[in-house]
């Protein structure tokens, strides 16, 4: 089992910032991914990290303006958020991936709201 508890969620203005956390316990994980869904739509992937190497992964509607990033001794993952446009208004979940071969996040955190006004 693996527990997320996420956290930083928020209201800002048109580009502003905002850093999301998830911390995380129990057992040992390949990989944390950042989703986010908006009012009315499919739930969609923003950004991931390899728990063990670092490398980062993002989609194209994020990529230069939102960073990954972790801190090992705190299990802790982080979404940075830079430049945020009213689009990226959504609740931002993370989530775990504990297999290396089996590329499905078993466990979810919560999620929490960011809401950028325009």
């Amino acid at each position: 089992q693996v527990q997320l508890v996420e956290s930083g969620g928020g209201l800002v203005q048109a580009g502003g910032s905002l850093r999301l956390s998830c911390a995380a316990s129990g057992r040992s994980t390949y990989a944390m991914g950042w989703f986010r869904q908006a009012p009315g739509k499919e739930r969609e992937f923003v950004g991931a990290i390899n728990w063990s190497s670092g490398s980062t992964y993002y989609a194209d509607s994020v990529k230069g303006r939102f960073t990954v990033s972790r801190d090992n001794a705190k299990n802790t993952v982080y979404l940075q958020m830079d430049s945020l446009k009213a689009e990226d208004t959504a609740v931002y979940y993370c989530a775990a991936r504990t297999r290396a071969l089996v590329a499905t996040y078993d466990y979810w955190g919560q999620g929490t709201q960011v809401t950028v006004s325009s």
